[in-house]
């Protein structure tokens, strides 16, 4: 996170899928610390009530998670509730339930996580229009693809792999942030 952190990036989500919730906790507690003192944004994935625990400013959720109206009454209104989406009906629920923006994809083939068959951006495009929350782009997005995701309507993006995989995370983080910063201007 450290390395991020000086490229540029002022937005994590903590995803840990398998370990301990004591371990969780105890990583995501460091981490909220370091992002804050960054004065970054930081959520947790999956847990809200370690999101709360930790003095979080959000919770990302899956399909499969705890539902954003009960997560909603753990965290408060002035915290962030984001949840993955892969369909035009999970997208409007999710809008309905009262989340702040959803995760829309696969949007191109990942090995990050096992999220289906990659939707594209003609389907991105679609649920854009279909809800007003904010719509971020999710699985596969890179160095070469960003542009077709925000050309599509993605509000922004959330990258593991084309940064994290990186040589130099410092170096990754900050390319990307530029290249996000040309194509919003050339939108």
């Amino acid at each position: 996170m450290t390395e991020a952190l000086y490229g540029g990036v002022r937005f994590f989500q903590y995803r840990c899928k398998k370990g301990a919730r004591g371990r969780i906790y105890e990583t995501a507690l460091a981490l909220a610390r370091m992002a804050h003192q960054a004065k970054a944004l930081f959520i947790v994935n999956d847990h809200a009530d370690i999101a709360v625990a930790v003095d979080a400013d959000g919770v990302h959720l899956g399909q499969d998670d705890l539902p954003i109206e009960y997560a909603r009454k753990l965290l408060g209104k002035k915290n962030i509730i984001g949840i993955s989406t892969h369909s035009f009906e999970q997208a409007k629920r999710a809008e309905a339930a009262g989340a702040d923006y959803i995760g829309f994809g696969p949007l191109f083939p990942t090995s990050t996580k096992d999220a289906g068959e990659a939707q594209g951006p003609q389907k991105l495009g679609a649920i854009r229009q279909l809800v007003t929350i904010p719509v971020i782009a999710i699985g596969g997005i890179n160095h070469t693809n960003v542009q077709e995701a925000l050309q599509a309507g993605a509000d922004g993006v959330a990258v593991i792999s084309a940064v994290l995989s990186a040589e130099n995370i410092r170096l990754a983080a900050g390319d990307m942030i530029r290249l996000l910063s040309e194509v919003r201007r050339n939108l």
